[in-house]
C-alpha cells in the first residue's frame, strides 16, 4: 500500500505535543499541524506528550506527528502511543541511511513519511530517501544540520543563510522534485523576523517548494501571504493562458514583450494554482470562523 501524495501547506505550524491546549489553535492557525514529540518537548515530558495525543485528537488529515529519531527508545515509545490514534502521517527526525524499514500502522500499512533531512548524512542520502514509496516528502532543517558538521551558525549576521546551508536546501528541493515529490522549506528561528519569514516564504514558493514549517502562529500566516500570487501576477498568468498562442506541438511566441514557451506556461498554470489554493483555504477559514460577536 502506498501512501498519497503530500499536499499539506503552505503552512505547517509546529505544536509541542505536551501542550494540548495549543492543539486546537494550532490548527486553526495553519493549513497542517506538526504534533512534535521530539525537540520541542522535555524528554521528561515525552511520555505526557504521548497521552495527549491520544486524548486530544485533530483531523488527521492535517496533522503530522514528528517522532523520535530511529535508533532512540523515544522512537519505539512513540510509535508505540501513535498505534492507538488515527493520524497516518509522521516526520521521521534526522532521516538518513540509517532508516531502512517502513514505520508500520497498527493495521500493517506504511505511515507516510516526511523525512526531515537535517544532517549532513541526511542531506546526502537525500536522493535515496525520495525514492521511498513510504517517503511523501522530503523537509530540511539548518540548525540541526550545521551541529552535524560542528559549526555554530546557519546563518550570516545579515540573516542570509550561509552557503552550506543553501547548498543542502537545493540538495533536498532537487532530490524531492526529481520524483515528483514535496519538498518542505526550513523554519526561520528568529521569532520577530517576519520581514524575512516572509522573505524566505516568497522565495520558497518561487523555488517550487510545496509548504514550509513554521515556529510561530505570527510566521504561519506571514508564511500564507507569502505562498499567495499577488492579484497582478495572477491576472499577467490569466492572460498568457488565454492569449499567448503557443502551438499544440511546441514552440515559442512573443507575448507582453517577452518569450513564452511551454515553461513558462507552466509557471502560469502554477501560479493560478496557487491562488485558487489560497482563495479555497481563505473560503474554509471564514466559514470555520463563524459569524463575529
Amino acid at each position: 500500500m502506498t501512501p498519497e501524495p503530500f499536499t499539506l501547506g503552505p503552512a505547517l505550524l509546529f505544536c509541542p505535543a505536551d501542550r494540548p491546549d495549543r492543539f486546537a489553535k494550532a490548527a486553526q492557525r495553519a493549513d497542517g499541524v506538526i504534533l512534535d514529540l521530539e525537540d520541542g518537548v522535555d524528554p521528561a515530558g515525552r511520555p505526557a506528550a504521548r497521552r495527549a495525543l491520544l486524548e486530544h485528537p485533530l483531523d488527521p488529515a492535517c496533522t503530522v506527528v514528528r517522532v523520535n529519531a530511529v535508533g532512540t527508545p523515544d522512537h519505539e515509545a512513540d510509535l508505540a502511543a501513535l498505534a492507538g490514534t488515527a493520524y497516518t502521517t509522521v516526520m521521521l527526525p534526522k532521516a538518513d541511511g540509517r532508516f531502512v524499514g517502513p514505520l508500520l500502522r497498527a493495521d500493517g500499512a506504511p505511515y507516510a513519511v516526511v523525512a526531515l533531512c537535517e544532517t549532513a548524512a541526511g542531506v546526502l542520502a537525500a536522493p535515496a530517501l525520495a525514492m521511498r514509496p513510504d517517503v511523501v516528502a522530503l523537509a530540511w532543517g539548518a540548525e540541526d544540520l550545521v551541529a552535524s558538521l560542528g559549526g555554530t551558525s546557519s546563518r550570516h549576521p545579515d540573516g542570509t543563510y550561509r552557503d552550506v546551508a543553501r547548498h543542502a536546501r537545493s540538495t533536498v528541493l532537487l532530490a524531492a522534485g526529481a520524483v515528483g515529490k514535496a519538498a518542505v522549506d526550513a523554519v526561520h528561528v528568529d521569532l520577530d523576523d517576519l520581514d524575512g519569514v516572509a522573505a524566505e516564504a516568497r522565495d520558497a514558493a518561487a523555488c517550487g517548494f510545496t509548504a514550509t514549517m513554521c515556529v510561530h502562529p505570527r510566521h504561519a500566516a506571514a508564511v500564507r501571504e507569502a505562498y499567495t500570487p499577488p492579484d497582478q501576477e495572477v491576472e499577467r498568468a490569466r492572460r498568457l493562458l488565454e492569449g499567448a498562442g503557443v502551438p499544440p506541438s511546441g514552440g515559442a511566441v512573443r507575448a507582453e514583450g517577452r518569450m513564452v514557451d511551454e515553461p513558462v506556461l507552466r509557471h502560469a498554470r502554477t501560479v493560478l494554482a496557487r491562488a485558487a489554493r489560497a482563495a479555497g483555504a481563505a473560503a474554509v477559514a471564514a466559514e470555520g470562523a463563524g459569524p463575529e460577536r
